[in-house]
Parts: C-alpha cells; sequence; structure tokens
C-alpha cells in the first residue's frame, strides 16, 4: 500500500478506548494465532504476520481465510508516474477475536498492470488525484492468483506509545511527521507502526528488501523538514 494513502486512511480510522482483547495472552485464541505483533521470517527470509507470507501466499488463500471476497481494484497513481497497484480490501475482519480492515496489494509487474488498465471497465477519479479502475472478469481471476506485496493492517482499537512497544518490541528508528503521525519502523521485520496523534493506526508490513521503498516517502519529508528548520 502507497505510504501516502496509508497515512490518510489514518485520519478516517474507527478511534476507541484501547480493549482489553489487545492485551490479552495468544493463548486464549483456538487455532493458530493470526496477531499484529506476532511477526516473523521465514527460510529465504519473508515477512510472515497473520498465518501469510509475504511473497508467497495468494490472495485466493487470503480469501479463503476471511471468508469473504474483498474489493478488488486497479490504481493509478500519477504523482508516481501513473505506476499501477492491485488491491484488495477487506472490512471488519476478525482474526484471533481482533477487529480490523485489511488491504492487501497484490505482487503484479507493471506491464501485466498495464494490461489490465487497458481492459479495465470503469475509471474513477478519487479527490487524491489517483485513479480507481474496476477491472475485467478475466483480470480479477488473475490477481486471486497473484501472491501477496504488501499488508496493511488496521485496528478498529486505538493504541499508544505503550501497548505498541510492549506488543511489538523496542523499534530499530522512530519518526515524526509534521502532520504529527509518529511511525515505529522494525526493519528486520518489514514493518511499519503509524499512529496518528488521536491514537488511530495503520501497521504495513513487507518484505525486508522492499522496506527501504516503503519508508522512503517518509525519509524524503525528514530531510525536507531538516531543510527547512536550517534555512
Amino acid at each position: 500500500m502507497d505510504p501516502r494513502i496509508a497515512l490518510s486512511v489514518l485520519a478516517a480510522a474507527v478511534l476507541g478506548f484501547v480493549g482489553i482483547l489487545m492485551l490479552m495472552p495468544e493463548e486464549a485464541d483456538e487455532g493458530e494465532p493470526r496477531l499484529p505483533w506476532l511477526v516473523s521470517t521465514d527460510a529465504q527470509g519473508r515477512t510472515r504476520v497473520f498465518g501469510f507470507t509475504i511473497g508467497e501466499t495468494t490472495l485466493a488463500e487470503v480469501q479463503k481465510v476471511f471468508s469473504e471476497e474483498g474489493k478488488i481494484n486497479l490504481f493509478a497513481r500519477p504523482d508516481a508516474g501513473d505506476r499501477y497497484a492491485a488491491e484488495a480490501y477487506f472490512e471488519q475482519i476478525y482474526l484471533s477475536r481482533l477487529r480490523a480492515d485489511f488491504v492487501i496489494t497484490l505482487d503484479l509487474d507493471q506491464p501485466s498492470l498495464d494490461a489490465m488498465y487497458q481492459r479495465g471497465l470503469r475509471i474513477s477519479q478519487l479527490a487524491s488525484g489517483d485513479k480507481k479502475i474496476a477491472l475485467a472478469p478475466e483480470d480479477l481471476e488473475r490477481v486471486t492468483r497473484a501472491p501477496i506485496r504488501s499488508i496493511a493492517y488496521l485496528p478498529w482499537k486505538s493504541l499508544d506509545a505503550d501497548i505498541i512497544e510492549r506488543r511489538f518490541g523496542p523499534a530499530a528508528r522512530i519518526l515524526v511527521e509534521e502532520s504529527g503521525v509518529t511511525h515505529w519502523l522494525y526493519p528486520d521485520k518489514g514493518m511499519d507502526i503509524g499512529l496518528d496523534t488521536r491514537g488511530g493506526v495503520v501497521i504495513q508490513y513487507v518484505n525486508r528488501e522492499a522496506f527501504r521503498e516503503l519508508i522512503a516517502p517518509l525519509e524524503a519529508q525528514q530531510r525536507a523538514l531538516k531543510r527547512s528548520e536550517g534555512g
């Protein structure tokens, strides 16, 4: 998921009191725990979370776990050179008794995505300037066979810094945007936790080799901020 898009979602995230479910022991859940702080890497160094392996688990497998097809669309982003991204949005999913929304970005090359754009059934212009394209049926089928590229997790319970550190551990680095959004960065886990001033949170997961690309806009903003302060 585009970091800019993820940050815009923060403003719309449902806020509330930190629920006791976030503090319950994992053993309280039956079967394989699928909790946001249970992040590991496999033998190939790929990030594994919620029982999904980024770069291996397909959208079809995610749909089976969620028991939903999700809302699948193609997005074109002019400020990124009209690069395309295929995403599936899942609303109000319960995993290990925690409720959250998910945005799953699929790993498809740009030529394939460009061809899907050309076959698109309908284009909608978004307020952000991005375009949302409804995919043709044959392309929807192809997308379900694609592996995950990234996961954005939007919990329905607010968090605070104490909860984040206790559950996810100390961050390797913390960046604060001018808007007040704080990012806890975990490059070894391919994880970025973005927290706004009201407790709204978006957690993004990628494979470690993609982490630099994920946080590049944040680092560019930090450099620009330092230059303006120095000037």
